[in-house]
């Protein structure tokens, strides 16, 4: 499955000018970086990828259309999946894309 490319034009529309911002094809999906590290990704499987604070995984995880993401059968702590009725509105979206942002940056 490829990626949805509505999905991705959303998450360039929220970017817009970010400094450091760059876009790369990964895991069959489309991933948007900040001076290097992936923030969010538009999946190869459907839904956003989301990078998170640790501290804040296991709450995120009790929230619907959230998922642990999943590498080789084993989960991938710090990384979420949201199903896209998770991020419908303009609004969901920009909560995560901002979220995934956040930790992005803290990782440079």
């Amino acid at each position: 499955m490829a990626y949805d490319d509505d999905l991705a034009n959303r998450i360039r529309e929220l970017l817009g000018p970010e400094p450091g911002l760059s876009e790369k094809r990964m895991f069959g999906g489309l991933a948007f970086l900040v001076n290097g590290h992936m923030a969010v990704a538009a999946s190869g499987q459907g839904g956003l990828m989301v990078r998170v604070s640790r501290d804040e995984y296991e709450t995120l995880l009790t929230r619907t259309f959230v998922s642990p993401m999943m590498m080789r059968n084993t989960e991938t702590r710090g990384w979420l999946r949201v199903d896209a009725g998770g991020f419908k509105t303009k609004r969901q979206l920009q909560t995560w894309v901002a979220r995934g942002v956040e930790q992005a940056r803290l990782a440079t």
